[in-house]
């Protein structure tokens, strides 16, 4: 496999020169946070972060997506009748993604493409997608992806894995889609054995950086219904205002809604990011809600992620370990919290 080094200089001006290829996104920073952009003139990618705020799932699985179209001009031929819309599958490359973050994409293929069902706009774009890793050196202390299969450095969800040296990147080829990303890089030169300490070290570093520890051994084996009933769901859910930031910030979440929409003379089959945690999710057209207490919207997110997901996959839990829900909850409600208590949750039989 490919393995170069570059400055800090040379890695730029090489993503530059990548653009004839790709569409290049990099982490810029807007104002106190980070996000993903398409990189071009006046971006410049800020690689000196913890991670995103957004996570890059929308690079892959728009937030907003025209999926239909059709004219109710009766003067046109065809008109009424939907028609899919084009769509865009030019290669593109996402640089400085973290490990959790291309963990997560992993775990949500199990959704979008699979022996039952494949969703042919997700893959294609997943598939036209070159995932380009940066380790962290330093977690953030509401990480804790070595809970759940992954790690700082964890490299087998990525096509490219480059570590931060300080004032150089060493850039290692994990795929041949990689490899064919590195061998498009101009400049570097090959990694010599001091850089190769260094990256081993910072990898062994990094792991004892991550503080949090999540215990999910014990779900697989908990009976549904009885986790379902537990009686500590609606402490979990009373601070909660229902706001979906946990769900939008979410690597892992998928949930979707369609809706048609008309302006003028055209009609647009929309696809938009949905959230369970939001009432009108499950609102039924004769007005039933079959979870409309807020605490029920809750331990679906909850269940769902940590408790049906291992059930049907029998693969861990839907989630990376990043911890953006914990840090950005605006009442502090703790995924890491309701995994241990979920965890090691046992009924209490009163005998008769």
């Amino acid at each position: 496999m490919i393995e170069k080094s570059f400055t800090r200089e040379e890695w730029n001006k090489a993503l530059k020169g990548l653009q004839a290829s790709y569409r290049v996104f990099v982490p810029v920073k807007e104002g106190d946070f980070h996000l993903f952009r398409v990189l071009d003139e006046g971006k410049t990618p800020d690689f000196s972060y913890q991670n995103t705020r957004l996570s890059p799932k929308a690079i892959v699985y728009p937030q907003s997506e025209r999926m239909f179209e059709c004219s109710l001009d009766e003067r046109q031929e065809g008109a009424n009748i939907y028609k899919e819309t084009v769509k865009d599958y030019t290669p593109q490359a996402v640089v400085g993604i973290r490990p959790c973050d291309a963990q997560a994409f992993k775990l949500v293929k199990r959704n979008f493409d699979n022996g039952e069902y494949r969703d042919p706009w997700w893959v294609k774009r997943y598939e036209a997608t070159t995932l380009v890793g940066m380790g962290c050196n330093e977690p953030c202390p509401s990480c804790f992806c070595t809970s759940v299969g992954g790690g700082p450095f964890k490299e087998e969800d990525l096509d490219v894995l480059v570590y931060d040296l300080g004032e150089q990147f060493a850039a290692k080829a994990v795929t041949e889609k990689g490899e064919g990303f590195l061998d498009k890089t101009a400049g570097g030169k090959p990694l010599g054995a001091d850089e190769r300490e260094r990256m081993e070290e910072l990898k062994r570093s990094s792991s004892g950086k991550v503080s949090s520890h999540v215990r999910t051994d014990e779900l697989k084996a908990k009976v549904v219904n009885r986790l379902f009933d537990a009686p500590f769901w609606e402490e979990v859910g009373f601070a909660c205002i229902n706001c979906g930031t946990c769900t939008f910030l979410c690597p892992t979440c998928w949930c979707f809604d369609i809706q048609d929409e008309v302006m003028g003379k055209v009609g647009d089959r929309m696809r938009n990011w949905d959230s369970c945690m939001f009432p009108l999710f499950t609102l039924h057209g004769s007005g039933h809600n079959p979870r409309d207490k807020k605490f029920q919207r809750v331990r679906q997110r909850f269940m769902h992620k940590l408790k049906y997901y291992v059930d049907k996959y029998h693969e861990g839990i839907q989630c990376s370990g990043c911890g953006r829900c914990v840090r950005y909850c605006p009442v502090n409600i703790d995924i890491r919290q309701v995994a241990e208590l979920m965890n090691s949750y046992e009924e209490i039989r009163v005998l008769e």
